[in-house]
């Protein structure tokens, strides 16, 4: 007599094959957390760094004064009195100085829209797009351009300029004073800053391998003094 056929109930589970089988979730590295807490806290620290994001901030009464000290480290006043300086210097020397600032100043904007488009870093979520003269990359943060530039400016400056002690101490303390200002204004992250120090910081190193001068460069100072 032929067996009953069993029923689905006691059917035996069909055993998955081992291509089948769910991929165990790889744990993330010490690096990769040590990663995520640090921006986790950059932001954080950032959020409460910015009391002049608005006028509704904490210090938004001092939102105007911030936002002329964005001006003075911007790069479209820098490049225009750098090229203003250059149409007017009747010395050899001030020429040098001021044709490896100019230099100086567009090696910061090539480097900073290559690692902006690059990193693409969207600006804090409390700032106000109200910036001065933004264009392309500048929608992004990392790292800070007015950063790059005051370390640098700072750095060509100190080493190419004769100036008095109490002159070189304001000209530090303007560098230091824009950087933290881009935290305030929400603007950038404080890892947005910091990085953006230590990358002008550097960029005067380039500037300084590559001087130009009229040994260096015959052809370009002829074709100025031109």
């Amino acid at each position: 007599m032929p067996s009953p056929r069993s029923s689905p109930s006691r059917r035996a589970a069909p055993i998955p094959s081992p291509s089948r089988r769910a991929a165990p979730v790889p744990s993330p590295s010490c690096a990769a957390v040590a990663l995520r807490s640090l921006l986790a806290a950059d932001l954080r620290v950032s959020r409460r760094l910015g009391v002049c994001a608005g006028e509704r901030s904490a210090w938004g009464s001092a939102r105007p004064l911030l936002r002329l000290l964005e001006v003075s480290g911007h790069g479209v006043p820098w490049l225009a009195g750098t090229l203003y300086g250059l149409g007017r210097s009747e010395s050899p020397a001030g020429r040098e100085v001021l044709l490896n600032l100019l230099f100086a100043l567009v090696l910061d904007l090539v480097l900073v829209a290559v690692v902006k488009g690059l990193v693409r870093r969207r600006r804090p979520t409390h700032n106000k797009m109200d910036m001065f003269v933004t264009i392309s990359v500048d929608k992004y943060s990392f790292p800070s351009g007015h950063a790059t530039r005051a370390a640098m400016v700072c750095r060509f400056v100190l080493h190419h300029l004769v100036l008095a002690i109490p002159l070189r101490v304001l000209v530090i303390l303007w560098a230091i004073i824009v950087g933290i200002s881009r935290v305030m204004l929400g603007r950038h992250n404080v890892t947005d800053v910091a990085f953006g120090f230590i990358m002008g910081y550097m960029q005067y190193n380039v500037v300084k391998y590559f001087w130009l001068s009229p040994l260096s460069a015959p052809a370009l100072f002829a074709a100025w003094n031109q």
